[in-house]
């Protein structure tokens, strides 16, 4: 079994990817659904930093810092950062920003490593489906004078918004800035198409075709 293989079993077993009938955050009808807030021990956020770091290493990027944008960031680049030290040997600085200014103490919205001038940025994402959390990180970190290099994502949902584009294309489009899914939807219905998982399949026939169909729908063609 392959290493995407993996992180699709990873997510089923961690009830984080989910079919049935939900409501996407954009208003669209869904049959599958990726929910990272359910990751809720200390061993499923240490495995899902090891996926995190190995898209990075297989994707051979080079950055001088990990950010991780609050809330669901913040776990993700922590995790992901100790696993390129474990595992890796690369000892990368790490950083997030809070929501709120702090107005005491040291001030400001970044905690970790405060980014510098020139550095090469790495983002540190869940899910990307209309890319608004993206821009606002990309604000955020403008004035820091850094260069965004790239982004890595848990599952790239292959959504196009209103401009006919995903997404993923937009962003690298508007900023220049290259996204790194650990898997695709089109992977996921391929690895668990007809295959028994926790003794059930999850992706029959029927939920095949109504996977088909959302992309259809909502996909790029």
């Amino acid at each position: 079994m392959g290493f995407k293989d993996d992180f699709i079993e990873f997510m089923v077993d961690s009830n984080v990817l989910k079919f049935g009938d939900f409501i996407t955050k954009s208003g669209r009808p869904t049959p599958y659904f990726v929910n990272t807030g359910a990751y809720q021990t200390g061993s499923q956020i240490s495995k899902l930093g090891d996926f995190y770091a190995k898209a990075y290493i297989d994707n051979n990027l080079d950055s001088d810092l990990l950010y991780g944008p609050a809330y669901k960031g913040i776990p993700l680049v922590v995790t992901t950062a100790a696993s390129l030290s474990d595992n890796f040997d690369k000892d990368l600085p790490y950083s997030f920003n809070r929501k709120e200014v702090k107005d005491h103490g040291e001030g400001g919205t970044i905690i970790g490593r405060i980014p510098t001038k020139g550095d090469k940025v790495t983002i540190i994402e869940d899910v990307i489906t209309a890319g608004t959390s993206v821009r606002e990180t990309i604000e955020t970190l403008k004035d820091y004078g850094v260069d965004i290099d790239s982004l890595i994502i848990s599952v790239d949902r292959m959504e196009v918004g209103e401009s006919g584009k995903t997404a993923i294309e937009e962003i690298e489009e508007d900023f220049g800035i290259k996204t790194y899914p650990i898997v695709t939807t089109r992977e996921i219905i391929d690895s668990l198409y007809g295959k028994e998982v926790g003794g059930k399949v999850l992706i029959d026939d029927e939920m095949k075709e109504k996977m088909e169909e959302h992309l259809k729908k909502y996909g790029k063609n």
